[in-house]
């Protein structure tokens, strides 16, 4: 019975001596314009984050990096991402209404950078 458990203790003790692996993969979200939303939602809540929401939307200004592609909807996913990214860890979320949702794909492109906080 002793030579059993010692056979069976021994590869535990020693997979408990590996360190966990860090992935940070599974947390990362972004916060975009949901594709079934319309046109005034996503105006709306556009309006509101670039405005009383406190979103920093100056990327989305004319000759910035994320002004292009120049459509609604581009420009709410990167607003709607700049607010939920600035305040998901005071309350804040991504919903705008139903304007909005989240995604584990990033949605960075050329060189318009979506930003991330763990």
């Amino acid at each position: 019975m002793a030579t059993f458990m010692l056979k069976l203790m021994l590869p535990l003790l020693f997979l408990s001596m590996i360190p966990p692996k860090t992935a940070y993969a599974e947390f990362e979200q972004w916060c975009v314009a949901d594709e079934q939303a319309t046109e005034n939602e996503l105006q709306a809540a556009l309006d509101w984050a670039c405005g009383k929401g406190g979103a920093d939307c100056r990327k989305i200004q004319v000759n910035q990096p994320c002004y292009f592609p120049n459509t609604l909807k581009d420009h709410a996913s990167y607003a709607f991402n700049s607010y939920y990214q600035k305040f998901k860890h005071s309350g804040g979320s991504c919903n705008f209404r139903g304007a909005a949702m989240t995604t584990e794909v990033d949605p960075s492109h050329d060189s318009c950078h979506y930003d991330f906080t763990l």
